[in-house]
């Protein structure tokens, strides 16, 4: 197996807590998913059989999950084969998590990937159980032989968020919404608060979060959402990022209601979800985070024999984070954030990982 350069991530999210990074807990839908045969050919005897245990929320979440179901999805179009897809529920115990990925390697998918850090304690010793199979974790470090890493530099397209949103807001004040209390969501609001502050240092920034510790329930709530990003709208901000899975939908949805207001998305480009169309003329635009590449560089290396372990980190200047400019609400600021990119990208900028 190629093991590839190990690399010190700042930040990352204690893996006792149960996640995360971003949104209810399993709906009907889910539980169907859970229950269902491998999606695709189930006589398939070619391409990937891919296992995967999504954060909750799972796919259709509008952010975290669905960009790592897109890698998912390129990796079944290009290589054939099959996918497993269980969901977490916010009511998990790391029990149900060691026996979500146990049952997934002993069905034999491989690579089995875990889509979030509350996988990190459960997949430590599930890997150890199944030293043929490959896992995957994303937002977590295990220290294991047959583990790919896969992490991202969060703060930094966040940072970019904050330089935009200091140049929107006619108001000198916006806010922040996190959906849980976690050391991952704090490099959220730890880039943002900087690039604000940097690119304007009298403006306010509002910081809430919706849940704390093991209580997942805030990348999932959009009513505690829309209530948050109401309250910041009411005191003034004109300016909000939330960085809380679905529970950002309610954001959205509370920035669309006030004139002159805008939201800013996360992990996904939200101005092109279509169960958020309706707000879409709110979406100033979306700190994106790519999960999907991590994911589908992960299932490639299985596909070509070459597993992918250790950790590999996907930066700024790896396209792992950026900030999208679908419907060109950025394009009149697009130079200053451009030149915000190449310090960082340079090392000019140092980012934070810590409010």
């Amino acid at each position: 197996m190629r093991r590839v350069s190990k690399i010190a991530v700042a930040g990352i999210a204690s893996a006792a807590l149960a996640l995360t990074a971003t949104a209810c807990g399993s709906t009907s839908a889910d539980k169907a998913k859970e229950d269902a045969a491998p999606s695709g050919s189930s006589s398939a005897k070619s391409g990937v059989k891919v296992g995967v245990a999504y954060d909750v929320g799972g796919r259709g979440d509008h952010s975290f999950n669905d960009s790592a179901a897109r890698g998912v999805d390129k990796a079944k179009a290009e290589f054939g084969g099959e996918a497993k897809e269980l969901t977490a529920k916010t009511t998990d115990t790391e029990a149900d998590r060691v026996d979500r990925l146990t049952q997934l390697a002993e069905a034999g998918y491989n690579p089995v990937v875990g889509i979030g850090y509350a996988y990190a304690n459960s997949m430590k010793s599930v890997a150890a159980k199944f030293p043929a199979v490959t896992f995957g974790i994303v937002d977590s470090v295990v220290d294991a032989p047959n583990v790919d890493n896969i992490v991202f530099t969060e703060e930094q397209g966040s940072y970019l968020g904050g330089v935009a949103a200091a140049l929107k807001t006619k108001k000198d004040r916006v806010g922040f919404i996190g959906g849980v209390d976690v050391p991952l969501i704090k490099k959220f609001e730890a880039g943002y608060v900087q690039g604000v502050h940097d690119t304007n240092p009298k403006i306010k920034v509002d910081v809430q979060y919706l849940s704390h510790g093991s209580d997942t329930s805030g990348f999932a709530s959009p009513d505690k959402g829309k209530a948050a990003a109401q309250g910041m709208l009411d005191n003034g901000a004109d300016v909000i990022y939330s960085a809380a899975g679905s529970s950002g939908s309610g954001a959205i949805e509370a920035v669309n209601g006030t004139k002159g207001a805008w939201a800013i998305g996360v992990d996904s480009d939200q101005y092109n979800q279509v169960s958020l169309a309706k707000y879409k003329s709110s979406i100033l635009t979306s700190v994106v985070k790519n999960v999907d590449i991590g994911v589908y560089d992960l299932i490639k290396s299985i596909n070509d024999k070459k597993p992918l372990v250790g950790t590999n980190a996907y930066s700024l200047a790896k396209d792992g984070v950026s900030l999208s400019t679908s419907g060109g609400f950025i394009a009149d600021i697009q130079p200053k954030i451009d030149a915000a990119k190449a310090k960082i990208v340079d090392g000019s900028i140092k980012v934070k990982t810590t409010p």
